[in-house]
Order: C-alpha cells, then sequence, then structure tokens
C-alpha cells in the first residue's frame, strides 16, 4: 500500500464523492416491506396482485372528518377518490363509506410497490383536500405513512451525528491532546460510510431496501470506524515513541493493532453476514447493509489507513496533551493494579460479575415480540393523523386488513353452492369474533370466478396481541369450521396474518443462526488467540453481554423505567426484527474489545512473560484506549436513541448496553478473573486445533519467562 500510496488515495477520494452522491438519492428507494416468501400470505398477496390487480402495499386510504357524514358529503369523498385514483398509476377506486357521523373514508387500489406508492402522495392529499367535502382530509396507507416518515428518518440521523461527532471528537482530544492525528479517525469513517452507502445505493435498485440501512450505516460505520482508526492511530504512535522509523513504524502497527482490527472487522460480519441466508427479504437486506460496514471498514484498515499514516508521519501524529497521559510502567498503571487485584480474588471477582450480568439478563425472560406497529412513531404526520382519526371510528386494523383468500381450483369454482354456503359460514364466523371491528361488504370475483376474496378489520393495529391471535384463530379454527370443499384451498393474508408468518419464520431460523455465529466465531478467535479456551470464553461472555441487552429492552420499553426521563416509548412488545439483528450485530461488536485486548496479551505472552504478567500489561496497554473507543461506539448508538422511531430506539439502547457492559463488566471484572482461574491454560492450541485453523500451536509446557523489556 505504501509503495501503491497515490492511486490508493485516488480510488478513495472516488469512493467518497460516488459515496456521497448516493447518500443524497437512496431515501425514494427504500421503503420497510415485511413478505414471507413461501408462506399462505404471501402465496394470498400474489394471487391479489395477479388475479384482482391489487398490491396491498400499494393502496391508499383516504380519510374525511366532517361535521356531518350527510350523502352529500360522502358522494363528494366518492369524487375525491375517483379523481385521485387518476393521480396513480393502475389506480382504482373503491366506495366512499361513513363510519360513523363525523367520518369518512375510502380506498384506492394499485399495483405499485412500497417504495413507488410513496411518491403520489402528495399529488392525492392536494386531490383529497380540494374535491373531498369541506372538513380535514388525510391521505393514509403503507405509502404516505412511509412518505412521510422519510423526513423524520432523515431528521432523526442528523440529531444522531450531533451527538455521536461531538463525543468522539472529544474522546479523540482526551487520547491524542491537541494533534492533527484527531482528523484522520474522521476521514476514515467518512470514506467507509460512503463506500457502504454507495454500494448499498446499487442494491436498493435491485430489491426492496428497508427504510432502516441509512440510519444503520451512518451510526453503525461512524462509531465502527473511527474505532478502528483510534486504535490503529493509538499503536501508530507508541511504535514511534519506542524509536522506530515512519515505514517500519507503520509495518509494526498493520502487524499487530492492524490484524487486530481484520479480526475485529471479521467476527462483526460474521453474524451479519448469515443474516442474508435467512429467507425473510427485511432480514435480508438489513443483513447486506450491517455487513457492509465491517467489509468497507477492512478494506480501508488494509488499504488507505497505513496510507494516512504514512501522510501525517510523526509531525501530523505529535500531540501536545490536554489530560494526562498514562504512566509508562505497566507495573504501577491502574489497569495492571486492577488486574492485580482481581487476579489475587478472582473467584469473588468472578461470581460477583456474573451475578451482575445474570441480573442485567433476568428480564429478558419476559421479551415480547411484534412484527411491527403503527404507534411506536411520531403522531404529528398527516398520515399517521389520518390511520388515527380511522382507528377511533372503525378500528386500528382499517388501514391494514385481513384478506382471505379463497382459491377453488378451477373456473368458475367460487361461485359453486358448495363454496359459496362455506364462504357464508366464514364470513358468519368472522363478522362473530370479538376482535373483528367489521367485514367489508360484498366478495370480490375475479374474471375467471377461480377466486374470491373478502376483507375484514380489526380492532387492534396488525402488529398487537389481539390482532396476531385472531390471525392465528382464523387459520387453526374459523376457516376449518366453515367446512370448504376439499379442492378449495383458503389462503388468509393481508398484514396480521403476514406479521405471524414473519414471526414463526424469523424465530424458527434463530436458533441455526446462533449455532453457526457461535461456530465461526470460535473457530476465527481461536486463529486470532492461538488458544482453544479464550475463544470460548469470549464466546460465553458475549452470550452474557447479548442477554443483558435483551433484558434492558424489557426493563425500559416494556416496563417504562426511565420512560419520562429519556422520553421513549413505553411499548409492550419489541420488533420482531431487534433480537435477531441485535444478536447477528452484537456477537461481533462485544467481540472488538476482546479481540483488542487479548491479541495484546497474546503478543506479552509470547514475549516470554509469565500470566499474570502478560494479563497485566495487556490491559494496561489496552484499557486507556479501548474505554476511549468504547465511549465513542456508545455515543454513536445513543444517536438511535435519540430518534423518534421506537424500532431504531429499541435497537440503539440494545447495542449501547452490550458495548457498555462489555467495556465494563465484560472486560474490567470478567476477562481478568477467568485468565486467573485459567491459568497457563489460556495460551494453549494444541497442534490438531493449530493444524486447523493453520496457524502455528502453542504447547502448553512452555516454561514462563519474565521479559525485562516488557516494563
Amino acid at each position: 500500500m505504501l509503495r501503491h500510496r497515490r492511486p490508493v488515495i485516488v480510488l478513495w477520494v472516488l469512493v467518497f464523492l460516488f459515496g456521497g452522491l448516493a447518500s443524497s438519492k437512496i431515501s425514494p428507494l427504500l421503503s420497510n416491506t415485511f413478505s414471507v416468501p413461501g408462506t399462505d400470505s404471501e402465496r394470498a398477496r400474489s394471487i391479489l396482485e395477479q388475479h384482482f390487480d391489487q398490491r396491498p402495499d400499494g393502496d391508499y386510504t383516504f380519510v374525511f372528518r366532517v361535521d356531518r357524514a350527510t350523502p352529500r358529503a360522502v358522494a363528494r369523498a366518492q369524487q375525491a377518490l375517483v379523481a385521485g385514483a387518476a393521480k396513480v398509476k393502475s389506480g382504482r377506486a373503491g366506495k366512499a363509506v361513513a363510519a360513523g357521523p363525523h367520518v369518512i373514508f375510502g380506498d384506492i387500489t394499485s399495483q405499485l410497490n412500497l417504495a413507488d406508492a410513496k411518491k403520489p402522495t402528495d399529488a392525492l392529499l392536494a386531490v383529497a383536500r380540494s374535491v373531498g367535502p369541506p372538513g380535514d382530509a388525510y391521505v393514509t396507507g403503507a405509502g404516505p405513512i412511509q412518505h412521510d416518515l422519510d423526513p423524520i428518518f432523515s431528521d432523526d440521523l442528523k440529531k444522531g451525528e450531533s451527538i455521536a461527532i461531538p463525543i468522539a471528537l472529544l474522546v479523540l482530544l482526551a487520547v491524542f491532546g491537541l494533534s492533527v492525528a484527531v482528523t484522520m479517525p474522521f476521514i476514515f469513517a467518512a470514506c467507509t460510510i460512503t463506500g457502504a452507502t454507495g454500494i448499498m445505493y446499487g442494491v436498493a435498485h435491485l430489491a426492496d431496501t428497508p427504510t432502516y440501512v441509512t440510519n444503520l450505516i451512518q451510526l453503525i460505520g461512524l462509531g465502527i470506524a473511527i474505532d478502528y482508526s483510534l486504535l490503529v492511530v493509538y499503536r501508530f504512535r507508541e511504535e514511534l515513541a519506542a524509536g522506530l522509523e515512519k515505514e517500519a513504524a507503520i509495518i509494526r502497527t498493520m502487524q499487530t493493532a492492524g490484524r487486530a482490527v481484520i479480526f475485529s472487522g471479521a467476527t462483526v460480519a460474521i453474524g451479519l453476514l448469515l443474516l442474508v441466508a435467512m429467507p425473510l427479504p427485511f432480514m435480508r437486506m438489513m443483513g447486506i447493509a450491517g455487513f457492509l460496514i465491517p467489509v468497507v471498514s477492512i478494506a480501508a484498515a488494509a488499504t488507505l489507513q497505513p496510507v494516512l499514516l504514512y501522510a501525517y508521519g510523526r509531525r501530523g501524529t505529535a500531540r501536545k496533551r490536554i489530560l494526562p497521559g498514562e504512566p509508562h510502567d505497566p507495573e504501577t498503571g491502574f489497569w495492571a493494579r486492577l488486574a492485580r487485584s482481581i487476579m489475587r480474588r478472582p473467584v469473588m471477582y468472578l461470581v460477583l460479575g456474573i451475578a451482575l450480568l445474570l441480573s442485567a439478563a433476568l428480564p429478558a425472560l419476559w421479551l415480547a415480540t411484534t412484527p411491527g406497529s403503527s404507534f411506536g412513531i411520531p403522531r404529528h404526520p398527516q398520515a399517521i393523523k389520518g390511520f388515527d382519526v380511522l382507528r377511533e371510528a372503525v378500528g386500528a386494523g382499517a388501514v391494514a386488513p385481513t384478506q382471505v383468500v379463497i382459491d377453488a381450483g378451477r373456473a368458475g369454482g367460487a361461485v359453486s353452492p358448495e363454496v359459496q354456503a362455506a364462504l357464508g359460514r366464514l364470513r358468519a364466523y368472522v363478522k362473530a369474533d370479538p376482535e373483528v371491528a367489521g367485514v367489508r361488504d360484498g366478495v370480490a370475483l375475479d374474471p375467471t370466478r377461480r377466486y374470491a376474496l373478502f376483507t375484514s378489520y380489526g380492532k387492534h393495529d396488525y402488529g398487537e396481541p389481539e390482532e396476531q391471535s385472531f390471525a392465528k384463530r382464523l387459520r387453526s379454527k374459523l376457516i376449518p369450521y366453515s367446512r370448504f370443499p376439499a379442492d378449495a384451498r383458503v389462503l388468509a393474508g393481508g398484514a396480521p396474518p403476514q406479521g405471524v408468518d414473519f414471526l414463526h419464520q424469523a424465530f424458527t431460523l434463530f436458533p441455526w443462526l446462533i449455532l453457526g455465529v457461535l461456530v465461526l466465531t470460535y473457530l476465527l478467535l481461536m486463529r486470532a488467540f492461538r488458544s482453544l479456551l479464550l475463544p470460548l470464553k469470549a464466546v460465553l461472555l458475549n452470550l452474557l453481554s447479548v442477554g443483558a441487552a435483551y433484558g434492558m429492552l424489557v426493563v425500559v420499553f416494556k416496563w417504562g423505567v426511565g420512560h419520562d426521563t429519556l422520553g421513549l416509548y413505553q411499548f409492550g412488545q419489541v420488533e420482531g426484527w431487534i433480537p435477531i439483528f441485535l444478536f447477528a450485530m452484537l456477537f461481533g461488536l462485544s467481540m472488538d474489545y476482546e479481540v483488542f485486548l487479548v491479541t495484546r496479551m497474546r503478543e506479552t505472552w509470547d514475549a516470554g512473560a509469565d500470566n499474570t504478567t502478560a494479563v497485566a500489561y495487556g490491559l494496561e496497554r489496552t484499557g486507556r484506549i479501548v474505554s476511549a473507543a468504547a465511549i465513542i461506539m456508545v455515543a454513536a448508538f445513543s444517536g438511535f436513541v435519540a430518534g423518534r422511531i421506537v424500532g431504531l430506539q429499541e435497537f440503539g439502547l440494545g447495542l449501547a448496553v452490550a458495548i457498555f457492559v462489555d467495556a465494563t463488566i465484560v472486560r474490567c471484572l470478567l476477562v481478568p478473573s477467568l485468565m486467573a482461574v485459567f491459568g497457563r491454560w489460556n495460551w494453549w492450541l494444541p497442534p490438531p486445533m493449530a493444524r486447523l485453523v493453520r496457524v502455528e500451536a502453542s504447547p502448553l509446557d512452555r516454561r514462563p519467562q519474565v521479559s525485562e523489556q516488557l516494563a
């Protein structure tokens, strides 16, 4: 890289420019869709699209709040629906209906996907207000809600950056002092974030991409990139202070801290890569976005970082201290004293640390999930106001109804007496269900009369437990009790059944994701640490960290602890993608500091130190810098918590808690206490396992020798 530094710089400048352009254009391509291939809800959606020219994501609902819902007002609403349908590609106006004395509503159906359904929102709202009856007019539905949330996501991202960037700057100043080196991590972060965004911009043209990905890439990318660059620059300054020339210092830095960054980024990437194998488009695309963050960071660490070190050199990384620096004697430093104290009483510290983690993780037993909700978002956008008006009038399910599709198996079969009789029974059962607020008039037939469709809407939102229970009851009881002919197939579709299918598919595959992450992470860390026991310790402690993050989600969002102080939502359920994505992301992120810490200990052990000295020296040399890196990471994740979308608040809190736990309880208490218990077994890697991961074996019978040079 140093020999080809000019082409490297040119390449990353181009990456930065293209990624910056992509960042400004990606938002219209994004939408949160939760299709579940291979399920009844997805088959129902496909039939609606192919045979009824309907796509639920492309439906719009006009809502009018009027003084009196007179026949004339209903007629005006109908005119607005017809005029609005003309503004939508493949749009068809439904029937305007009075929902009580003061509310009128009606639907426009289309075949637009969700990303395209956002675009006509402003034009439809103008039609509703100009053509519809006098009063308040709203346009709601999945597309309009996404349209109105886009600027909120953008504002929340700016707010998150306004929190994370100043804190990162202060931490870097505390570590580097007044130095030009403070700018290097920000350059590194800017290039990696724009690089990942540029790739995601191309991906978004090929498949539905969640709205969350921009916040995900920019805030998590900011934390990871600054952390990685900080650790490398810090080690570079150490090597310069040890008397090495610039190029030799860069080479030594990349052999040590650079190698640790590569392994750290790989552990983050593993769990996110496995998400790509899940048969859920939403999770797959979130996995791709998350995977790009560490992968681009690894690429930048291997190429851009050494070139930046060369450009800054000794003068660019020199500092004038603002805060007192750490002592140079590892025998007197805070982290060394802490390590020796723990290693004198390791069992006591071990029990204390595990008790704290188990206490934090215990509330996770009360964790409940939802496929999504319309309530964990701000209520001021017009599409949300329209949803609330309709919810109060007819029930929250009016915007996200249940759609039952009957496939009679042959042309004309849907009008046969047997199917019609069963359909009548099913409609009666559905109408009588306590969760159902209403059933739309009539049964729709496709042109061939093979398929029939009827729609109901519930009293609760599609993701709430009551509506999810109704979807399960519809499939397990109401449809079988209706006694359709054997050759007819009845499919429950729409948002509530789709939500049930999403959670079922996601959590059926989740155990396999956990197993895959554990195995691959263990093997990767075995290669990084050259140890049989240290990777096992890291994996087990990470599971406790993730459990603590789950527990805090329950404490804060379900039980409402700190609700008023923090201004967060209090919500009985956590969005279903959160626990899965948190695990995939956290297992790598929480491993970061383990890698930085243990690889430094391994260096010291390999240099001839005994176990106690290796642990003390490793903590002394990494304690301050890893603490600084953790503060930056927590600050970046706090940007999610400061937003106004409940899913991102949950995600950010879970990440922040896990990183905080890892940087305090795990790294300060549990790692040294366990390493004291293991003794020299920490560093054992028998030849067969060494050959498996293609590294040098680490025998158990090595005589510990304390190197005088370590001090």
